[in-house]
């Protein structure tokens, strides 16, 4: 898994490639947390170059959103492939996450 982040405008946005799993979850918790930490609790996922998601990714996903709430932030995701995409409709996070088209889409959701 690779992934790449930028902050603009007060939200950050990971570009992740490869796969998200027991072994790549803790490396993108890792990331996603600094970010949190950091004071930018605005967060958004380009999935676009994810090829697959297990139990371990959606955790951390869920993990990060909800403290990205708390911080009074939000977390958005975009791009998933359709295998991914049936991950998150199979376990209902397309209904607790704001799962959008865009990047553009993700940051109107967020408030930019």
């Amino acid at each position: 898994m690779d992934i790449n982040q930028e902050v603009t405008d007060g939200m950050a946005v990971y570009r992740i490639t490869g796969r998200i799993d027991g072994l790549t979850s803790p490396d993108l918790e890792q990331a996603l947390s600094s970010s949190i930490n950091g004071g930018t609790s605005r967060v958004i996922l380009d999935m676009r170059a994810v090829t697959y998601i297990s139990s371990a990714g959606l955790r951390c996903i869920l993990s990060t959103a909800k403290r990205a709430k708390a911080g009074q932030g939000g977390l958005a995701v975009f791009g998933l492939q359709s295998a991914v995409n049936e991950v998150f409709e199979a376990s209902g996070f397309n209904t607790v996450l704001p799962v959008v088209s865009d990047e553009n889409e993700a940051r109107l959701r967020l408030g930019a």
